[in-house]
């Protein structure tokens, strides 16, 4: 797969050998994660906003209310940073000074647009939708008109974006090898815990459900 052209705003400047830039492993890492932080500037102030989004092709799509000052804010077309990281372990080093973190993460360039085409706004949000839970769209019931018309829904084209993972032990001092004191690796996963039906429940997990929860979401 073809990679992203590396950028002043992408070039990694500090551990650039830590950078990656080809797009297989970059939506891999956006697959297998949910949130991911908007970055922007609105009246004049920086502003970081977590929220949920979807992958569709080459573009991250992302949605909430009409009202929202993020989306009112992103909807005039301005430049925009976000960010998706995942967490894979804690590093525990000998000295304090090298803990660390192994992580895969992605930062992303551009401006959004709206998506105005009825089809395409569907589409978007089914994208949104099975990345969280996939075929929740085909088991669930669609937007209705007044659902679809309180939602603003916007596209990222992935045009400018890199990647950055680390991965392996500490790193110590050569003197510090000689400390006597744990060192190594803490892994971090992501796990599901058991279904908690709602109170007014009618149905059972369907098997593409008790799938996803019983196997996770693959690396």
């Amino acid at each position: 797969m073809e990679k992203f052209i590396a950028t002043e705003r992408t070039t990694l400047k500090r551990l650039p050998k830590r950078g990656v830039y080809d797009r297989e492993t970059i939506y891999q890492i956006l697959d297998e994660a949910f949130i991911c932080h908007i970055g922007f500037v609105a009246n004049g102030y920086p502003v970081v906003i977590p929220t949920g989004y979807g992958r569709q092709g080459d573009k991250l799509v992302i949605h909430a209310s009409a009202a929202s000052r993020m989306i009112r804010s992103l909807s005039e077309g301005i430049d925009i940073s976000v960010t998706v990281t995942l967490l894979d372990g804690i590093v525990l080093a000998r000295s304090a000074f090298h803990h660390s973190f192994n992580y895969r993460s992605v930062v992303i360039f551009g401006r959004a647009t709206v998506i105005q085409d009825r089809n395409e706004k569907m589409l978007a949000l089914k994208s949104f939708t099975n990345h969280i839970v996939p075929n929740r769209w085909e088991e669930v019931r669609e937007p209705n008109e007044q659902e679809l018309k309180a939602t603003t829904v916007l596209a990222l084209p992935l045009e400018e974006a890199s990647g950055k993972i680390r991965t392996g032990y500490p790193v110590d001092d050569e003197e510090d090898y000689k400390i006597p004191v744990w060192a190594g690796i803490l892994p971090v996963q992501s796990t599901f815990s058991s279904l908690i039906a709602d109170e007014r429940n009618l149905a059972e997990p369907s098997i593409s459900l008790k799938e996803y929860i019983k196997n996770g979401r693959s690396k």
